[in-house]
């Protein structure tokens, strides 16, 4: 009898292996059984025949969800960027198999995940893309350049619909979701998804994203170094509290007398005599400051001798401007918030008002007051409390990723230095932090960061801004080493004007003296220092 059993227990276990590596339809995923989540809708999307919702009111800010960035993304978009950085419409998405959920880790929780997962062609791997500002949205146009790219891919709203913080008010479990729960759970149950629809999980797992993004990309570095085997970074907007306070901070210094105000008129005046000093530092004169860190402009030289006029600055506005290129005394290690190079940007932070991503971390998270109003804003108190409102939902920045490079984790940080929103130097804080808590053998290895001369906030500006940022990590995984450069460009009316490489932080792009100052190909990366 027994002998007989041994066979059927065998072939049981055979069918049982086989099931389990057996593919769901589409439709039938909205039958699968995953821990607090209830799947509201599977369906296959005809190739081309995806249409975004319309986005939630509120802000946001120009990054990896805006699919060309600048003010004109913020409508509707034709699509997302694809892997080389080009814009990618919705028109041309292959059909994929599309799958909305509903997460409640907790009693509070209402996230909402989407996973589009390609219905032929699908790469073996999983992209996690994320958001911007409060986020409240899902990320279709980073989600559709996952898909075009192959990718089978998930975004999340965080728990929240709209661009405003006011879901943090009363609730500190939906601030936890924005914080790092809800990009968890939407990686963990959309792999399982992922699982299910091919039969098979995926083989590789890299997150992509930018700003807020960025911040989520750390995040989940640091609390959770399972979930992804490579991470990109860009524009990280960690240190989150600090960031917000020096904000409103910053404004309210712009606005501190009636003529410290620097008008937008001024900018250009402003910006051409800062590269007049600095552009021409690294060799090449390009209308790019290479490493502002070695700008040492000095804005009394456009102090108006006379009146003041539209071509200098009056004597409280070059305070106003020396201002926005030095750190906060009040904030204790927070580097300045704005670079040489960040001028055509300034009204992003030192416009009429301030940010209001960051005004409203102080209405709803820091006074929880709906009501509180930034002109009543006083630095010598309301920093610090701001410091200390966060628990660590948002701000967390342990520089130890010990756990994340032990499972052979690879960390791609980008940031443009012309980044007129998040500081350029918020990445170079934390990488340098990293690398001292781990050693120096990580760089290269297990983290690198990458600045981007003459970029805005995620893309944009004078700079060459577009590249490959899943190309780049992939390579780094399959050679176990950091890309040495990664190729870059930048394009006027749709077409390249420009390629620069990319160097790993430490190192310049150096003209070698022969060629074209616009193809990469005539540029090395040196050592700076």
């Amino acid at each position: 009898m027994k002998r007989l059993q041994l066979p059927a227990l065998i072939a049981a276990a055979g069918f049982c292996l086989a099931a389990r590596a057996e593919a769901t339809s589409c439709e039938d995923l909205t039958k699968l059984v995953l821990p607090a989540t209830t799947i509201t809708s599977a369906q296959m999307v005809a190739a081309g025949a995806f249409t975004p919702p319309p986005r939630p009111p509120g802000p946001v800010d120009d990054d990896v969800n805006a699919p060309t960035g600048g003010a004109g993304a913020r409508g509707g978009a034709p699509g997302g960027r694809g892997r080389g950085g080009r814009v990618v419409s919705y028109r041309t998405l292959p059909e994929f198999c599309r799958v909305a959920a509903m997460l409640r880790p907790s009693s509070d929780s209402e996230i909402k995940v989407e996973v589009w997962m390609p219905a032929t062609g699908w790469n073996g791997k999983f992209e996690g893309v994320g958001n911007g500002g409060w986020a409240g949205t899902i990320g279709y146009a980073a989600m559709a350049a996952a898909v075009a790219g192959g990718y089978a891919t998930a975004s999340t709203d965080t728990g929240h619909v709209g661009g405003s913080a006011s879901f943090a008010l009363g609730h500190p479990e939906k601030l936890a979701d924005f914080g790092y729960r809800a990009v968890h759970e939407m990686t963990v149950q959309g792999k399982a998804i992922v699982d299910a629809f091919y039969g098979g999980a995926p083989k590789l797992a890299i997150w992509n994203a930018c700003s807020t993004g960025g911040r989520q990309a750390i995040t989940e570095a640091e609390r959770y170094p399972a979930d992804y085997d490579g991470i990109v970074a860009g524009a990280s907007a960690i240190y989150s509290m600090a960031i917000h306070a020096a904000r409103v901070a910053i404004n309210v210094i712009a606005h501190r007398t009636d003529d410290s105000y620097i008008p937008p008129a001024k900018y250009a005046m402003v910006h051409a005599a800062v590269l007049e000093a600095c552009d021409a530092l690294d060799g090449v004169k390009d209308g790019v400051i290479d490493d502002p860190l070695r700008c040492r402009f000095d804005p009394k030289v456009l102090k108006c001798k006379d009146a003041d006029a539209p071509t200098c600055l009056n004597n409280a506005q070059v305070e106003t401007m020396r201002a926005l290129y030095a750190p906060l005394k009040e904030i204790p290690g927070q580097p300045p918030l704005l670079q040489p190079g960040t001028e055509l940007g300034w009204a992003t932070l030192a416009g009429p008002s301030p940010l209001r991503l960051s005004v409203d971390a102080f209405k709803f998270v820091v006074f929880k007051d709906p009501s509180w109003d930034w002109h009543r804003f006083n630095a010598t108190t309301d920093i610090a409390r701001a410091l200390k409102a966060d628990t660590g939902a948002v701000s967390l920045t342990d520089p130890n990723l010990k756990p994340f490079f032990d499972r052979g984790g690879k960390l791609l940080m980008y940031h443009g230095w012309a980044d007129p929103q998040v500081p350029a130097q918020n990445s170079v804080r934390y990488f340098n932090a990293v690398v001292k808590t781990a050693g120096q053998s990580v760089v290269g290895k297990s983290i690198e960061l990458y600045m981007v001369p003459g970029m805005g906030h995620c893309r944009g500006g004078a700079g060459a801004d577009t590249f490959d940022k899943m190309a780049a990590m992939e390579q780094w995984i399959a050679q176990g080493t950091a890309p040495a450069q990664i190729v870059a460009s930048h394009s006027t009316a749709g077409a390249v004007d420009r390629t620069r490489p990319l160097c790993p932080f430490g190192q310049v792009a150096k003209w070698k003296g022969i060629g074209s100052t616009d193809e990469a190909a005539n540029f090395a990366c040196v050592a700076e220092r």
